[in-house]
């Protein structure tokens, strides 16, 4: 699906997005012109989604991290509770899970009073959301969104850890 040339380059974009072509050229033994036609065809492929700056989310005052699972009533098949939680702007991802709940999502929020409010007014406004257990992250050891590409899993490194989060949880 994709030659050593591609995953290089998706190795350096993943790693730095902001890298400039003529550098990635540089790094992968490409004229510029060359690796802008690859870097195209792997965005035309769908192979690269998009560019996003990562930010941080001590510094926006949402400290509070939580993972929610979520019981909806639906009928089988559907999937609109899903789609009613990633409208939500806290939800970082939603996903459909096998198992006694339905939906685990990720927020981001200011406190745990803020979470509170979120739980009640955003996910309790949704008519199909039957219940909700909700687990508050202490301290995030590993974030990523790299994925592993190629035959070498650790070729882009580990990643730094984050600061603790949540610290005005009470233990």
């Amino acid at each position: 699906m994709i030659d050593v040339i591609d995953t290089q380059i998706l190795t350096i974009l993943q790693s730095e997005a902001r890298t400039s072509n003529a550098e990635i050229a540089r790094q992968v033994g490409l004229a510029a012109s060359a690796t802008l036609e690859r870097v195209r065809k792997l965005e035309d492929r769908g192979m690269i989604k998009g560019y996003e700056a990562k930010l941080c989310p001590q510094g926006l005052d949402r400290t509070t991290l939580a993972f929610v699972f979520v019981r909806a009533e639906e009928k089988p098949g559907q999937q609109s509770t899903g789609a009613c939680l990633a409208e939500i702007p806290s939800v970082l991802e939603v996903h459909h899970v096998a198992g006694e709940d339905c939906y685990l999502a990720k927020v981001r929020v200011e406190s745990t009073e803020a979470l509170g409010q979120l739980l009640r007014e955003e996910f309790g406004s949704i008519p199909s959301v039957a219940s909700t257990r909700t687990t508050i992250v202490l301290e995030t050891i590993k974030e990523t969104s790299k994925l592993p590409i190629g035959d070498d899993e650790t070729e882009a490194g580990p990643e730094p850890a984050s600061e603790p989060v949540g610290a005005e949880v009470g233990a």
